[in-house]
């Protein structure tokens, strides 16, 4: 069975991959924790060379695999450098995790106390289409690096990139077989990762109702998990805020990727009494994007990655009646949508449920307290931006929103050195930062019995 690959931008065929079935997949499982064995018996340095190599080798490949990107998710090229560049640099900083992933001596009566992190084994990553490589490196690098396997399975839709970084995995000398790329159905390769008792641990980005399934089956086996599910985040701008830099950067913080990214500030709140201000402000920055051809580099925002995904975006703004204004999009083939921008009343479908995409609401709020009790209405706490000028109401109202990851005057959401994850409904566990290896082991506790002289 193959999956066609097709190109957002203009509808063609890219290439068709063949999709595993359950026995190709536990074939897949059985050969990495194999491998796993000898990876977790080498020296720390040794592994640590290896990811240095490893993050070498996508250093070398960056314009290859920005242009796979490019073809396969239709971002646009400025962003898909970035994101190669960020699979590099969480190599790179996980590279030194073999060599520090130490535990501790703890006194004790009687003798010494001692713990070991021991690997887990072989660790199943469940990739979304959004962001397909540079998530599918918050996964495998650390997992790596800990000592573990790694089997990943890609989104049907986006494959191609992940299909790379295990190539060059191989060609800088990781084992055989720790880490590979299993692509094919969610229902068959996903899920089989959950039902294989090999599989110690399942690392899943994707939607709420997906990771529901998944930690159900993981609580079966009481298999580990760490879950990165939905959003619906809020933009707030008091009153107080540089209201220009507020305006001019909120496109950026919706916009990016088309709003195909679970940290869309998709839900902006503004202070009544500078409301009509910023919209004024906000019309001709969203007029602004340069919306087009992926593989120009002047491109800020390129198309959606399926029809099945337009349509769905289309369905949150079925009139005009809500609509504010719109930027521009090509038309002709592709999946295409404008940035556009709403003003629906606050328990609107769109106000409530994650788009995905470029769609953007916009409210007006009374207090501090109206705003932050609006920006917790909501089943999800994945991230969000506060604009003030007043640092004693940015940490207040950082406090009070039931958010993982927050920004005051910025959009800035990930970092590879600190640790991202959501509240509620937006998963469950935190990647990236010092501390992800950890999430990979299983503390062992000894203690060593010492007869006294």
């Amino acid at each position: 069975m193959t999956h066609t690959i097709v190109n957002p931008a203009d509808g063609t065929v890219v290439t068709t991959v063949d999709a595993a079935t359950v026995e190709e997949t536990d074939v897949a499982i059985e050969r990495a924790a194999r491998a796993q064995r000898d990876w977790a018996r080498a020296a720390p340095a040794d592994r640590a060379k290896v990811l240095r190599r490893f993050a070498d080798a996508v250093d070398g490949a960056l314009e290859e695999l920005a242009a796979l990107e490019v073809a396969n998710s239709g971002h646009p090229v400025g962003q898909a450098r970035g994101e190669a560049g960020h699979v590099r640099n969480v190599l790179e900083y996980y590279a030194a995790a073999p060599e520090r992933l130490s535990g501790r001596q703890i006194p004790v009566a009687g003798g010494m106390d001692v713990t070991f992190h021991e690997p887990l084994g072989v660790v199943g990553v469940i990739t979304p289409w959004n962001f397909p490589m540079t998530i599918a490196s918050w996964g495998f690098a650390p997992a790596l690096a800990a000592g573990n396997a790694v089997v990943l399975k890609p989104a049907e839709w986006t494959p191609l990139t992940s299909l790379r970084l295990a190539e060059l995995g191989l060609e800088a000398g990781l084992p055989e077989h720790l880490f590979q790329v299993i692509p094919g159905k969610g229902s068959v390769v996903g899920e089989r990762f959950v039902t294989n008792e090999t599989v110690r641990k399942i690392v899943f980005t994707g939607s709420t109702e997906v990771g529901r399934h998944i930690m159900a089956g993981c609580a079966a086996q009481v298999k580990r998990v760490t879950l990165e599910l939905g959003g619906k985040s809020a933009n707030i701008v008091f009153a107080d805020a540089d209201l220009e830099q507020a305006a001019a950067t909120a496109p950026y913080g919706v916009f990016e990727n088309a709003g195909q990214d679970c940290c869309a500030r998709s839900r902006i709140l503004v202070e009544r009494s500078v409301y009509d201000r910023f919209m004024e402000l906000l019309e001709p920055a969203v007029r602004g994007v340069k919306v087009g051809d992926p593989a120009d580099d002047t491109t800020e925002m390129g198309p959606l990655v399926a029809r099945e995904h337009l349509e769905r975006v289309a369905s949150f703004v079925p009139d005009d009646a809500d609509v504010a204004f719109r930027g521009t999009a090509p038309g002709g083939p592709g999946f295409w949508f404008p940035p556009t921008v709403l003003t629906p009343a606050r328990d609107a479908r769109v106000a409530r449920e994650e788009v995905f995409g470029p769609v953007v609401s916009v409210f007006p709020f009374d207090d501090e307290a109206d705003a932050v009790r609006f920006a917790n209405a909501t089943e999800y706490g994945l991230s969000g931006s506060i604009w003030t000028r007043d640092l004693s109401r940015g940490i207040r109202v950082a406090r009070a929103v039931e958010s993982g990851n927050l920004s005051v005057n910025s959009h800035s959401s990930v970092r590879y050195a600190t640790p991202f994850g959501g509240f509620k409904q937006s998963g469950l566990g935190r990647e990236l930062g010092p501390d992800a290896p950890l999430a990979f082991t299983d503390t062992k506790n000894v203690f060593f019995a010492v007869e006294s002289a």
